[in-house]
């Protein structure tokens, strides 16, 4: 048995989970954005009560430490870098864009595309990243202002699947023959499986290591929201 709490707190649904060897036990969603800090400590605590776990037989935490969300990140690092500080317990980091390409090639039996999630990053910037469908990085995560050439050196020669909370802006701008979207759910399992793989590996964040992934600065707009 391997126990993994995971959690996500960078986009609009915030997701927590207890996985065995990489199959949910029970997850919790929140669609509140700003009550994720709120919702996630007495989440945890459901989440162990249903499951009939004790916290100290949790064998490591994970966490998706970015892009995504200022506060949200935040919320999710902190909470799981002092839950491993006061367990004793090894940290493991994720990046969602990951979690979304994972999600993507588990809902899409398409071998000949590379594929692009595409977080919102406000105004007409996106976070994104380009894989293969094993998942290997094309295009390293990064924040992009969207425009007409867009990952054009891609597009030219070869079929790319986007999606994600970024893709709608995206696809209205996009002209390219060769680009596809799709809406793609994120269950807790692509986190979960990609967690596990981690824990069997020992790919563990020294405490001290374990940084939020913002990829860009905070600023506050002008209704007091920030990223």
């Amino acid at each position: 048995m391997s126990l993994i709490l995971n959690i996500d707190t960078v986009m609009e649904n915030a997701i927590i989970s207890i996985a065995d060897n990489g199959h949910v036990l029970q997850f919790l969603e929140n669609d509140q954005p700003k009550n994720h800090g709120s919702f996630l400590h007495t989440g945890i605590q459901q989440l162990l009560n249903n499951c009939h776990i004790d916290i100290k037989e949790i064998d490591a935490i994970a966490v998706v430490n970015g892009p995504g969300s200022y506060t949200g990140i935040r919320v999710g690092v902190s909470a799981a870098k002092g839950l491993c500080f006061a367990l004793s317990k090894p940290l493991i980091t994720i990046n969602a864009l990951t979690i979304m390409a994972h999600a993507a090639l588990q809902n899409e039996n398409i071998n000949d595309y590379l594929f692009c999630p595409l977080l919102d990053a406000r105004r007409m910037e996106v976070f994104f990243a380009v894989y293969d469908n094993n998942l290997n990085i094309i295009v390293k995560p990064q924040v992009v202002e969207l425009y007409d050439g867009f990952l054009k050196e891609f597009l030219n020669n070869k079929k790319l699947l986007f999606f994600g909370s970024g893709s709608a802006k995206w696809q209205e701008i996009c002209n390219n023959a060769n680009a596809y979207f799709k809406k793609t759910v994120i269950m807790p399992s692509s986190m979960s499986i990609l967690t596990y793989n981690s824990l069997k590996i020992n790919n563990f964040d020294r405490l001290s290591d374990g940084e939020p992934f913002y990829l860009k600065e905070f600023y506050h707009n002008t209704k007091n929201e920030s990223l």
